[in-house]
């Protein structure tokens, strides 16, 4: 048991090993933090918006792949939505991904 206590101890004597650690690792959390959890938080609340944002007559793409145009936007965090042929969809809000008024074809 003292043999693998030996082993275990610093060779050098040294002790400042621990403080060095944690600067590291807190520097870690910081480089996570600025390059992944931000811009993503960011891009949230973006996203949050437009959605908040959206009305009568926008174009848009649902993450499941719909292009389509708002006819109705509900108080129950729904929208009403026409597709190509005329036919309306009821979906929600959390549904739309983004503005595809460049993507559509003006017809």
């Amino acid at each position: 048991m003292n043999e693998l206590l030996i082993l275990m101890m610093d060779p050098k004597g040294q002790g400042g090993g621990g403080a060095m650690n944690f600067v590291m690792m807190g520097a870690i959390i910081l480089v996570f933090y600025f390059f992944m959890i931000r811009p993503q938080m960011k891009k949230a609340k973006e996203q949050k918006k437009y959605i908040e944002a959206l009305k009568k007559g926008d174009k848009i793409l649902t993450i499941g792949g719909i292009y389509g145009k708002i006819v109705e936007v509900n108080e129950d965090a729904t929208i009403l939505m026409e597709v190509e042929d005329g036919t309306k969809m009821k979906i929600s809000k959390n549904a739309v991904s983004h503005d595809a008024s460049l993507n559509l074809n003006q017809n």
